[in-house]
């Protein structure tokens, strides 16, 4: 089995990752009570890309909180499941370090496999002071006098993609709308080219692909080269814009005081963060919303009846969908977490989508709810100094989306079932079948 891991703190490479036999790559996933809870290893793809994780999450909770797996490729690593363990963790850098990588990784002094990209640098992945300073840099585009300003172009470009949308017939929302969307967004924060923005998307992809046969890429060099093509289209980008200060991304880091003179892999590092951060995280919410309205359909109803309630609604799917599944961090010394001794340079997985589905906190949490009392207190943004940055703009094009959807279409129906990310990390889907019917006038 193979999965996502860190190559020191840049994008992820694929390692084998043995200690979950019973969830192969082939063959029909067992149920989890069937297996030995020491056999649950929680990061195997499989259960995300068939959508048979919510089972052995709900045993993890009930029975092992704190769980641990060890392997050869990745070494040691706990799988927090329970909503108060994972915030607590998140919440406190200095016992917990994110400089070795957001994603299961390599064992601390581990050399990367071959063809690994190397040397990629993230401020996500990086403690104070240069997180703080980096992130500053550049936290400013999602400040809410932008988001204000931005709001009437989302909005605009929201109804133009719902307009082109055929009625009666099948399509895919994913590529259709969710991915068109976010690109679009995506585009104007870094003022890049329109013409080529779904090179974003395709960026944004491979990062955290697994190479597999007849997948989004094939192999780990794939990946390199593609990034490094990646590199070379913003340098360009940086180069005309240096001494030039402006609102967009790119403007931001080749003019900030602290990031002006980063490395050429740290730039890299910083762009395939925030291409992700913009990209994947947004565009998955948006299919999962209208996958879980359809599976909810009397909270639709109740959403049609009072249009109201979408921004409770925009919290509770983020809930629900959980976008990025989990975040690592690293121990910086021996500790105790619920009761487990943890030790130092131990990798600690937090699964946001675990504590989401916590029943101790959000009552029967694998229901959506629209009207949830504590929606907003979810753990798809993140806890402490790494909150997602982007998490207003994120809701704002989620509101208006569905403000529009609502004005438009009396349905949304989905066809068939959606083919689903082979990933742990990133939580999302590849292809929704849907129909529309517009609103007679």
């Amino acid at each position: 089995m193979t999965e996502v891991v860190s190559e020191n703190s840049g994008p992820s490479q694929p390692r084998t990752v043995p200690g979950s036999e019973a969830i192969g790559p082939t063959g029909d996933i067992p149920a989890a009570a069937e297996i030995s809870l020491a056999d649950i290893n929680p990061i195997a793809p499989r259960l995300f890309s068939e959508n048979r994780w919510q089972e052995y999450f709900e045993r993890l909770r009930r029975e092992d909180p704190v769980h641990f797996n060890e392997t050869e490729s990745a070494g040691r690593y706990w799988s927090l499941t329970k909503y108060d363990d994972i915030k607590a963790v998140d919440s406190d850098w200095e016992n917990f370090s994110s400089s070795s990588g957001i994603v299961l990784g390599l064992p601390i002094g581990a050399a990367p496999p071959p063809g690994a990209l190397q040397g990629v640098q993230t401020f996500i992945a990086q403690d104070p002071p240069v997180h703080d300073v980096q992130r500053k840099t550049v936290a400013g585009v999602a400040a809410p006098a932008n988001l204000v300003k931005m709001e009437s172009l989302i909005r605009e470009r929201t109804c133009r993609v719902l307009d082109s949308l055929p009625e009666g017939e099948t399509f895919d929302w994913v590529d259709t709308v969710s991915i068109e969307l976010t690109t679009m967004m995506l585009a104007t924060l870094f003022d890049f080219p329109f013409e080529d923005r779904r090179k974003l998307t395709r960026w944004s992809d491979i990062t955290f692909a697994i190479p597999q046969p007849g997948g989004i890429i094939e192999s780990m060099e794939q990946r390199r080269d593609e990034l490094l093509g990646c590199l070379e289209y913003f340098t360009v980008l940086w180069n005309e814009r240096k001494g030039k200060p402006g609102g967009d991304l790119v403007s931001m880091l080749a003019n900030g005081e602290d990031t002006k003179d980063m490395p050429p892999m740290e730039f890299l590092g910083n762009l395939l963060l925030l291409i992700v951060g913009g990209n994947d995280t947004t565009r998955n919410t948006m299919t999962g919303s209208v996958y879980a309205l359809n599976k909810f359909p009397e909270q639709y109803d109740k959403l049609v009846a009072n249009p109201e309630l979408i921004p409770k609604m925009v919290a509770e799917v983020i809930r629900w969908q959980t976008p990025l599944a989990y975040m690592r961090r690293t121990a910086n010394h021996d500790c105790d977490v619920g009761g487990k001794q943890i030790r130092k340079d131990d990798q600690v997985l937090m699964w946001y989508v675990s504590g989401n589905r916590d029943e101790d906190v959000f009552e029967n949490a694998n229901v959506l709810d629209i009207e949830r009392h504590n929606a907003r207190q979810h753990l798809s943004f993140g806890f402490g100094i790494h909150r997602c940055m982007g998490n207003r703009l994120a809701e704002l094009q989620l509101r208006v989306l569905w403000e529009e959807i609502l004005k438009q279409f009396d349905k949304i129906e989905i066809q068939d079932e959606p083919s689903r990310t082979f990933s742990s990390f990133v939580k999302g889907y590849t292809h929704l079948p849907v129909k529309v019917t517009r609103r007679q006038v």
